[in-house]
């Protein structure tokens, strides 16, 4: 979409982020979808819908577990790790999903549309298509579909169409092109279920408020395990949607640090500027002319020049940090974890574990870390293999 094609509405704007600037033809679809979300987020017969289904099919409320070992070995803070990785298809993408499935379900969808990168949103997604008998089309750029070969196979298997995509680097940001090019074709009939926190408005509302779960669910675990609220938490920004389901509860706590984690590869809070992509203003890697550069991390959920038009408001108002950590030491995070807790994470999720890896020692014996593991590394475990036989030669 070009720029000339493109109208700006304001409205969902976080300060300056934000916004919808989207072609003629879907503002209408997506002020249905916003006024299909206004009305049935608080209705109770949805609310009990949806618990329901976070309780009986996702399996919540998942734990906040100590991190005994793995906090004495570094020494300094007390680290805790928010359990993403225990709900249904292994990650925090499904609590979204049933949310905005739920909604497709009550506004006469058939037909579901959705990218992904490192496989997790489209398995979520393909997986509450065939609890609903709905349609599935999932986009995924082709690097990625080399990358995360096995969860092609689960979305095929739950019966979703995986379209690959080998436009532009063939990653999130292209099968995101490919995802909204569908919808401005078949928006009669196709609901676009977006994954992260990314997008026109309504998009990264909705996905706020329903991944906001996380950190409802982590505040009250905390305070009951240690009668105090954290000294921070932290989580891995790709697009940005586990990182504000865990920062949302806190937001409102000036006490509580707020930290996101990129790769270096990737660093849009850290070296972006203001822009616009997929229809909306946010942080963003771009040239001189507005076009977004080209991304690359060993993590295909964090693979993405853009950022959560949220996240770059936390950003520029100094209310959210936002740090990096090399390739190197993400690889040793995804070991560590796995020696010293038994935990094997996704590697987006080794991103958070490597910071606090490197920051609890720094920290007082009192100070608690909250870590988002926002999903699990079942996934990861082939191409670590490869990168790690990579390294030995």
């Amino acid at each position: 979409m070009s720029r000339a094609e493109v109208n700006e509405e304001k409205k969902g704007y976080f300060g300056d982020f934000g916004g919808s600037f989207i072609p003629p033809q879907l503002e209408a679809v997506l002020e249905r979808i916003d006024n299909a979300f206004q009305q049935y987020k608080d209705e109770p017969e949805f609310i009990e819908e949806y618990n329901y289904y976070l309780k009986e099919y996702v399996g919540r409320e998942n734990p906040l577990t100590f991190a005994d070992r793995l906090s004495n070995e570094l020494g300094g803070a007390r680290i805790y790790f928010k359990r993403e990785d225990l709900n249904h298809t292994g990650a925090h993408k499904i609590n979204n999903v049933i949310g905005q499935i739920l909604l497709a379900k009550r506004m006469g969808a058939h037909r579901v549309i959705a990218e992904t990168g490192a496989g997790q949103h489209g398995v979520a997604t393909a997986t509450a298509c065939a609890m609903l008998g709905m349609d599935c089309t999932i986009y995924m750029g082709k690097e990625d579909t080399r990358r995360q070969e096995l969860n092609v196979f689960r979305m095929e298997l739950l019966g979703a169409k995986v379209v690959p995509v080998d436009k532009g680097s063939g990653r999130l940001k292209d099968a995101v092109d490919e995802a909204l090019n569908d919808l401005v074709e078949n928006y009669e009939t196709t609901f676009y279920l977006l994954g992260s926190a990314v997008g026109p408005h309504p998009f990264p509302t909705i996905v706020h408020h329903f991944q906001s779960v996380i950190s409802k669910e982590s505040k009250k675990q905390i305070l009951q395990k240690e009668g105090r609220l954290p000294d921070m938490v932290v989580a891995c920004v790709g697009g940005g949607s586990n990182a504000i389901g865990a920062f949302s509860e806190y937001i409102e706590e000036e006490d509580v640090r707020l930290v996101g984690v990129e790769p270096e590869e990737a660093a849009t809070l850290t070296k972006g500027t203001p822009g616009v992509i997929h229809g909306f203003k946010c942080l963003c890697l771009q040239d001189e002319e507005g076009n977004p550069l080209p991304t690359y991390s060993i993590a295909a959920g964090l693979d993405y020049p853009g950022i959560g038009p949220e996240h770059s408001h936390l950003k520029v108002s100094g209310r959210g940090e936002y740090e990096t950590v090399s390739k190197q030491e993400v690889l040793d995070a995804f070991q560590k974890l796995a020696r010293t807790e038994g935990i094997i994470p996704a590697l987006e999720s080794a991103h958070a574990v490597a910071y606090a890896v490197k920051t609890a020692p720094s920290m007082d014996e009192n100070d608690i870390i909250i870590v988002n593991l926002s999903g699990r590394g079942d996934k990861d475990v082939n191409e670590v293999r490869l990168l790690l036989k990579e390294k030995e030669m």
